[in-house]
């Protein structure tokens, strides 16, 4: 038991960490390399984009960091409830909603958001960017926390984001998480990933908490492929369970997935351990073993 107490604590010990390699010559919360203090002083009002189960959650996770947060929702009722009895009873119900979570459905209010979360289907993200580039200021972090690919091009996440609004600043939120554990103040760990190491950690101390901790990359696209590829896996392993096949073949199918979806990453330019990493192991590990992964339990009924 002692390990995994250590291992839980050193979690949520801190809100935020960074690997070495991919650190700047500094320490956390020590001057940086323009000799700014990175911090999340400058990010102090958060803009969530999405007010399904996902976008709530972090949403929630958000304002129990201690920041001022925008729910953008396009479902009235969505926005009712969460301003008038602080739940989102259509997609999180049960879960009594932090006061400093303003729900709105006029996406100008994102104009005012120091970093925007996308929590949006991955097929709709290309109208999502659209719509918050009219609004967003420039410069400002946009994380994408849709996993998949969209199927008219092919295209990941990002590579949509950047096609759509070349001028924005976007990067990746993904992790082995569950809207309602998340949601619950429940413990998690997430990969964040921006281009920009500084900027990244500077978002990572602003949503980050005792209960949400990001891990910091530069790795965008390791990020995005760990996310769409687990999905597939997660269906078949779901189909294993489904047709009764056992345990065994379960963590066989896992294992050769994961061992593909490495060569497949490395080969579009992401880093191994990104793919070993929680947004790509990690997820695959949670969403290919629980019936509360939408894509097993699709898996499971397709048997």
């Amino acid at each position: 038991m002692f390990p995994l107490t250590v291992s839980l604590h050193n979690i949520c010990a801190s809100n935020v960490y960074v690997p070495s390699k991919y650190s700047t010559k500094h320490s956390l919360g020590e001057p940086g390399v323009n000799g700014k203090r990175a911090s999340a002083a400058g990010i102090s009002h958060i803009g969530v984009v999405g007010g399904g189960a996902w976008g709530t959650a972090l949403a929630q996770a958000s304002a129990g960091a201690g920041r001022r947060v925008t729910l953008w929702a396009r479902e009235a009722e969505v926005v009712r409830a969460i301003s008038m009895v602080h739940e989102n009873s259509l997609f999180l119900p049960g879960v009594a909603l932090n006061a400093a979570i303003m729900a709105t459905s006029d996406a100008a209010v994102l104009a005012q958001a120091d970093a925007i979360l996308l929590v949006c289907p991955a097929q709709h993200l290309r109208s999502v960017v659209q719509m918050i580039a009219f609004h967003a200021r420039s410069g400002v972090p946009v994380l994408i926390c849709a996993k998949g690919i969209e199927r008219t091009t092919g295209l990941l996440m990002p590579e949509v984001a950047r096609a759509t609004a070349p001028s924005m600043t976007f990067g990746m939120l993904s992790g082995p998480s569950f809207a309602a554990e998340v949601g619950r103040g429940l413990p998690c760990a997430v990969t964040l990933a921006l281009d920009d190491v500084v900027l990244a950690e500077e978002v990572a101390r602003a949503i980050g908490s005792m209960a949400v901790r990001p891990y910091v990359s530069t790795d965008v696209i390791g990020v995005a492929i760990g996310g769409a590829v687990k999905n597939v896996l997660a269906i078949a392993c779901g189909i294993v369970e489904g047709r009764g096949f056992g345990e065994s073949a379960r963590a066989a199918l896992t294992t050769r997935g994961f061992a593909e979806m490495t060569r497949f990453g490395l080969a579009l330019g992401a880093r191994a351990e990104t793919l070993g990493g929680l947004s790509g192991l990690g997820d695959l590990m949670l969403t290919a073993s629980s019936s509360q992964s939408r894509n097993f339990s699709l898996g499971v009924r397709l048997a």
